[in-house]
């Protein structure tokens, strides 16, 4: 009869242990503060009557808060949806200045690999697409209005590591590339095209459910 209990008992640790495992959430969400850079790229071009070198259009720099949800296939393979609050910028031309502002909400989903299955330090890189929303064109030079593409579809790319340092909770490093374009068109004349493309190096928390 002992013996028979034993084995019961063994069995019933068994099956809630699998049952947690099986149960185990493959959610998570990362909190980040990140600094976005942009690559102020742009083809040369003529206006006013004035031949602007390339490069000429610039776009600030700023910090933005971002939400990230994470969901795990495996303990290796995962996806990422990078979330943030509508953002505004600010345009500028070199030799003019301010030109205005515009908003945009840049939403990202990358595959990811994660290294290190079981460590407390889990290195990965990822891919994916960036897909930019813009809307809110305030920009206007010598008067005349100035007009951007409504979005913008590109390929994106990371390299992070999350370090786990207490319970469900891991300190987050992440770099992230985004390709964002636009023209830049004056009446229905394109002038240029502007490659923000920026760099996103963010500092944040990482909690797994």
């Amino acid at each position: 009869m002992h013996q028979s209990f034993k084995i019961l008992t063994q069995a019933a640790v068994l099956i809630l242990t699998m049952a947690g495992l099986q149960a185990a959430s493959p959610w998570s969400v990362r909190l980040r503060a990140t600094y976005l850079e942009t690559a102020d790229k742009s083809d040369a071009f003529t206006a006013l009557g004035i031949n602007f070198a390339k490069d000429s259009v610039t776009v600030n720099d700023k910090f933005i808060p971002e939400i990230d949800v994470d969901y795990a296939f495996s303990d290796t393979w995962s996806s990422e949806l990078v979330l943030t609050i509508p953002q505004s910028q600010e345009v500028s031309l070199k030799g003019v200045g301010k030109l205005g502002t515009f908003q945009h909400l840049p939403p990202t989903l990358l595959m990811q690999y994660r290294a290190n299955p079981g460590g407390a330090i889990r290195p990965y890189i990822g891919a994916g697409v960036n897909f930019t929303l813009i809307w809110n064109n305030k920009l206007s030079v010598a008067g005349v209005p100035l007009h951007l593409e409504h979005s913008s579809l590109g390929l994106a790319a990371q390299a992070g590591i999350d370090w786990k340092i207490e319970g469900n909770w891991s300190l987050n490093f992440d770099v992230k590339r985004a390709a964002i374009r636009s023209d830049v068109f004056a009446g229905g004349a394109r002038l240029t095209e502007a490659r923000l493309d920026p760099w996103l190096y963010a500092l944040g928390v990482r909690y797994q459910y």
